[in-house]
């Protein structure tokens, strides 16, 4: 390094303080969880109580505290707006109930998954995945659920749940999973 430019020791020096960044302990994003005026907008519905699933993927009998247990009966999903990591009111309900479910198994940590959709850059969509995920943490710890019990993850536009290029495809894309990573039985 004793040749390196200073641009180079420094674009290193940056990238060492962004991984240590990445692994500090987060506390609670102020303000992320408050619903977007106006927000809604192309967004997925939401089944009702006992709906499981919004992609249909929860149907069938599951053992209580089991990962099909909370897609079927909780919903591991909810979806945003465009260029939003405001959490909608139609999505209170399912992260209620995801709080609720957490709290019945203080044994289970989730890691909590940020998407977008295919427009806009990777680094803008994996930026946005990052404060989505972020939002749903928030709203799950403030819920009751322990800090340390929850992960996050973006994966920007690299993992669609819908393909094609449309509105459907992309609201759908627009969305924060909570993934059980450990503690089910």
């Amino acid at each position: 390094m004793m040749n390196a430019s200073p641009i180079a020791r420094i674009a290193l020096i940056a990238a060492a303080v962004a991984a240590l960044g990445a692994c500090a302990p987060r506390a609670p994003v102020e303000g992320a969880t408050g619903p977007t005026p106006g927000a809604s907008a192309n967004v997925p519905a939401y089944p009702g109580p006992g709906g499981g699933a919004i992609d249909g993927s929860g149907l069938g009998s599951s053992a209580p505290g089991s990962e099909n247990d909370f897609v079927m009966n909780v919903g591991d999903r909810i979806y945003f707006d465009l260029d939003s990591y405001q959490i909608s009111p139609e999505a209170f309900p399912r992260l209620d109930a995801q709080a609720a479910w957490l709290q019945r198994y203080p044994q289970v940590t989730v890691r909590i998954e940020g998407n977008a959709d295919e427009r806009g850059t990777r680094e803008y969509n994996l930026a946005l995945g990052a404060r989505r995920a972020e939002s749903i943490r928030n709203y799950l710890i403030e819920r009751g659920v322990s800090a340390g019990r929850i992960d996050t993850i973006s994966f920007g536009k690299e993992r669609p749940i819908a393909q094609g290029s449309n509105e459907e495809a992309w609201a759908r894309n627009r969305n924060g999973r909570t993934a059980l990573a450990s503690g089910t039985q």
